[in-house]
């Protein structure tokens, strides 16, 4: 980890910019009725956008999708930080499948329950067969759905195996997968694990978030995956196929 640290100025400005964004983002939710699937993707976009602007992180979209912002898309990413979903919802507006204990978060689960995120229990084998049929459906409504196949946080600079088991729902709907991948670099543009959320509290990650000089985020994308070209495949093969693709880009620049 890189031991510069911005002033003290600069990172108490931005917790107040975030408290403003907190407050304009919460009466913004508040005010969605899921009846107008265009204002939605609006609000999911410039909630993620102003968030990172906030914490003074910048988005850098290296491989752009062959079709941006499409409809009914089942969009899988490796999972680092709670900024993941910013970065994804300011390029691909959709709901978010997510763990439980989020749901009990001070403000953000508010949030995130306005914003139609999806809260389960990855504990429970019970919940995957209702979860995979509300995605299904969802896609099928032309409505963008995204989760983490690692299922928890990570470091950043490797990759935790795939789960499986919400692949299905692609295939239930006959709806293309969109993988995605992000990488995190300081001032010095060199890879860094210091967003990443695995085994550190909320206000810990946000303040060494806030602490860092510059924070950029690259995204990229794959291709499509559509499972009907893909037939006699399961969701393991689609597990499969965008799980390589993460780890490839994920390696590929970090160094030891």
């Amino acid at each position: 980890m890189s031991r510069q640290k911005a002033p003290i100025s600069l990172r108490l400005a931005r917790l107040a910019k975030l408290a403003v964004w907190l407050f304009k983002t919460g009466r913004n939710l508040s005010n969605l009725d899921g009846s107008d699937p265009q204002a939605r993707d609006k609000a999911l976009i410039t909630l993620g956008s102003t968030a990172l602007q906030a914490v003074g992180a910048k988005l850098n979209v290296t491989t752009p999708p062959e079709h941006f912002h499409v409809s009914g898309t089942l969009v899988v990413a490796n999972h680092v930080s709670w900024l993941d979903i910013f970065a994804m919802s300011a390029l691909f507006p959709s709901s978010f499948i997510a763990k439980q204990e989020i749901s009990t978060w001070p403000v953000l689960g508010k949030m995130g329950r306005n914003a139609g995120t999806v809260f389960i229990n990855r504990n429970s084998r019970k919940d995957v067969e209702p979860i995979n049929q509300a995605i299904a459906a969802a896609l099928k409504a032309g409505q963008n759905v995204s989760f983490f196949p690692e299922a928890k946080t990570s470091s950043g600079l490797d990759v935790l195996p795939f789960k499986a088991a919400l692949f299905q729902s692609a295939m239930d709907a006959g709806a293309p997968i969109q993988t995605m991948v992000l990488r995190y670099y300081d001032h010095n543009g060199r890879r860094t694990d210091i967003p990443s959320y695995a085994n550190v509290s909320l206000a810990k990650s946000l303040w060494r978030i806030v602490s860092m000089p510059e924070l950029h985020i690259r995204v990229d994308f794959a291709k499509p995956i559509h499972p009907a070209a893909l037939p006699g495949q399961d969701r393991f093969a689609l597990k499969d196929a965008a799980e390589t693709y993460v780890r490839e880009k994920v390696l590929e620049d970090v160094t030891v």
